[in-house]
């Protein structure tokens, strides 16, 4: 993203003029001023409100039966249903989940794209015409086959459920997953036959607000700038069960919180890395991004960003304090980064786009591991690149672990 682009877009401490209406006259200005308020309130709290309800765009032409018995999803070709990769398809409430193959045009059929279903998890498509489509393809390890255990990691708010799935050759070694928003722990299950290969222990953790942990008083993310805490949990319960090296896997918004985590925790010093999947590496940069693509004028998104991180916004955001948006932006606070990092990141992310990334890893080269991706959308760099997924974190991981030995051993 251009400086100058980002820089007009940082939280400002006092209320634009040209937001209020200022120089249209008292009756077009409180008009301007009070539909800038509006849309401005309503995109802030959609930033920090978890959605109860996701309902879905992508819908479903027909159910349609193979020669070999198998049934098939016909959608309606779009960006969504055409994403590379297999997926979770989930109606209304999650009432019903579906593994999906990776998409196949339907011959003389130019604008719809098949899916074959693979699994049913749960629920039934009867009546079902529409739903959304997720890159967290498995809903509990044994899908991939891994035994995990259910453990219960003690939260601010309460207890946080999480799945351990022990290692085996570097069990001391603990990755920490950590989903991303609106996300939960199965998110992070993609990761584990990377991890398994290296014999490491992962434990997938939940936080407040995402539907499994206790929800925060306020009932609102933090994006990264409260549930640090909670990871911060995660991290004692590691070591509190053994682990020796911690390393941090942050999905999305996971990876603003990985990064708030090693910055802020009373724990930092015992993280040895972060391996961050899609990551945030800067809200501003990507509130600006997501503005435009759902065509908001960039001085609503300025002022959506400010209600965001500034006091005065709390009763419209419903937030107990403001976002510390500046704190949230590794770009300016490059030189502040302490953790080796690997950094894995699509450059066809359409939600969280990899300029941020490209610029951290330009900053800090010392310390910033940078792989690109193509034709991958939001976090599904596993979906659609397995082999070089798996190859980024099991060689990063290599150099971790083949580091730690050789600091026992000086």
């Amino acid at each position: 993203m251009a400086r100058n682009i980002v820089d007009t877009l940082q939280p400002r401490k006092t209320i634009p003029a040209t937001l209020l209406g200022v120089g249209l006259g008292v009756g077009a200005g409180s008009l301007l001023a009070a539909s800038v308020s509006a849309l401005a309130g309503y995109f802030a709290r959609r930033v920090v409100t978890p959605e109860e309800r996701r309902i879905g765009n992508s819908m479903i032409r027909e159910v349609v039966t193979d020669g070999e018995g198998k049934l098939w999803l016909h959608f309606v070709k779009d960006a969504d249903t055409s994403q590379p990769g297999p997926c979770m398809f989930l109606t209304e409430f999650d009432a019903c989940a579906l593994r999906l193959s990776a998409p196949i045009e339907v011959p003389g059929k130019p604008r719809r794209v098949a899916r074959k279903i693979e699994h049913v998890y749960r629920g039934s498509l009867e009546g079902v015409r529409r739903g959304y489509l997720s890159g967290a393809v498995y809903e509990h390890p044994e899908d991939l086959g891994f035994t995990a255990e259910d453990v219960v990691v003690p939260l601010e708010g309460g207890d946080g459920p999480a799945w351990l799935v022990r290692g085996t050759t570097s069990k001391d070694v603990w990755v920490i997953g950590v989903h991303g928003r609106g996300a939960r722990r199965n998110e992070t299950i993609r990761a584990l036959p990377a991890l398994a290969s290296m014999g490491v222990t992962a434990l997938l953790m939940s936080y407040r607000n995402d539907g499994l942990a206790p929800n925060a008083p306020d009932g609102r993310y933090g994006l990264g700038d409260t549930e640090w805490l909670d990871v911060q949990a995660g991290i004692q319960f590691a070591l509190d069960h053994g682990a020796e090296q911690i390393i941090l896997l942050g999905w999305s918004m996971g990876g603003a919180i990985s990064l708030q985590t090693a910055d802020r925790s009373e724990l930092a010093d015992r993280i040895d890395s972060l391996m961050l999947v899609g990551p945030v590496i800067n809200w501003v940069d990507v509130l600006s991004h997501q503005a435009r693509a759902n065509k908001i004028p960039q001085s609503v998104g300025r002022f959506a960003q400010w209600l965001l991180s500034n006091k005065a916004g709390r009763w419209v955001t419903g937030q107990a304090a403001p976002v510390n948006l500046r704190r949230l932006n590794w770009v300016d606070r490059a030189s502040e980064l302490k953790h080796p990092t690997l950094i894995m990141h699509s450059r066809d992310d359409e939600f969280v786009p990899n300029g941020p990334s490209l610029k951290l890893a330009a900053l800090r080269p010392d310390l910033v591991t940078l792989r690109t991706f193509t034709k991958a959308g939001h976090t599904r760099e596993p979906n659609v690149d397995p082999q070089g997924f798996a190859q980024a974190v099991t060689s990063f991981l290599s150099k971790r672990i083949a580091a730690r030995a050789a600091a026992a051993q000086s």
